[in-house]
């Protein structure tokens, strides 16, 4: 791993709660990761305690083979070769692009620095805006000058923090994707703190779940969707309902009986025995659900959600559990109609009891 970060533990004052408690992550060379939780969680203390702006009270840090961060130890934010990109841009209004982006390549000699600076440029798509000032800029257009100067003095990480969170819903997913073909392009290793999950998903090959200072799960996104490791995650990453079920051996087979249903052919399902009379709760997902007129089992449309090619229907069985679901846009059913549904869940994924 090219950025190892081990039993973390960060602090405010000598007898605080700890603001990030034993997180463990890791990046291999040129991955992005990307952590991500409520207001408060700590993924920004701990993306500045790598930056080391934080000291370091529990745990170690490692950029390649070095330690940089460890109780009693901490290399300097200026010697650890870091890139940062902030939500606010932070340009300089009174200088041109050209010299924000030189800005960190002071000791480099002149034709060096131009050079860097073509470079950085190109490679955010601004070439040849060196003499424009960052007031005739586009708000997409300054967040890649604030990247491209980061970039320009090849940091060995570089660390985002919310940097799309002053631009329009639209203009950030996309960015988020255009950001991430940047930082693979230049090789970057990069870990991204956002409160955004279609931006998570959009720009991180790896992303981090934090609640309350702890980290949840570091995995990939498909595997944060579908096979999440605590109920937090669960309920915190999409939308999805949790639905009492019971967990029952039948010809050799676990299944889980629920009231939309039996769920068998599943993979993965625990036994029985996992649970005190095999009751839990199963995580339903809105793809898990699916509408189908001549479905035996009933709900009532409770609220309805258009996005275009499809409805997200919140949905309310005749015994008062609410599901969600994805319908395509043509099935246009009104709120208060009862309409059939059944399950389709390729693996189930269970919790005890709330």
């Amino acid at each position: 791993m090219f950025l190892e970060v081990s039993q973390l533990d960060v602090r405010y004052g000598a007898r605080a709660q700890a603001a990030v408690q034993g997180v463990t992550i890791g990046l291999a060379a040129g991955e992005i990761g990307v952590l991500i939780g409520p207001s408060g969680c700590g993924k920004t203390t701990l993306l500045r305690a790598v930056a080391g702006l934080e000291p370091v009270a529990g745990g170690s840090i490692r950029l390649g083979s070095e330690l940089v961060g460890a109780p009693g130890r901490s290399l300097p934010p200026e010697e650890r070769r870091i890139g940062m990109v902030f939500q606010d841009y932070a340009l300089f209004p009174h200088l041109s692009v050209g010299r924000n982006v030189a800005f960190g390549l002071h000791d480099l000699p002149r034709t060096e620095q131009e050079q860097r600076v073509r470079e950085a440029l190109a490679l955010v798509g601004l070439e040849g805006s060196q003499g424009r000032f960052p007031h005739e800029l586009s708000g997409g257009q300054q967040q890649r000058v604030a990247l491209a100067r980061a970039l320009a003095p090849r940091p060995r990480l570089m660390l985002l923090d919310e940097p799309f969170s002053n631009l329009d819903v639209d203009l950030r997913e996309r960015l988020a994707h255009e950001v991430r073909g940047i930082l693979k392009a230049a090789g970057a290793t990069a870990l991204f703190v956002t409160h955004d999950q279609m931006e998570a998903f959009a720009i991180g090959d790896r992303i981090g779940v934090m609640e309350a200072g702890h980290l949840h799960q570091w995995d990939d996104a498909y595997a944060l969707y579908h096979r999440p490791a605590t109920r937090f995650v669960a309920g915190f990453i999409g939308h999805g309902v949790f639905a009492p079920a019971e967990l029952a051996s039948q010809g050799g087979h676990v299944v889980a009986r629920t009231p939309l249903g039996d769920l068998t052919d599943v993979d993965g399902c625990p036994l029985p025995s996992a649970y005190v009379d095999g009751r839990c709760d199963v995580l339903l997902r809105p793809d898990d659900v699916v509408h189908d007129d001549a479905a035996p089992v009933r709900a009532r449309v409770l609220r309805k959600s258009f996005r275009g090619a499809e409805f997200l229907y919140t949905l309310e069985l005749a015994g008062g559990l609410t599901v969600m679901a994805h319908v395509p846009s043509h099935h246009d059913h009104a709120v208060g109609e009862w309409i059939g549904i059944r399950p389709q869940v390729d693996h189930v994924v269970t919790f005890a009891p709330a």
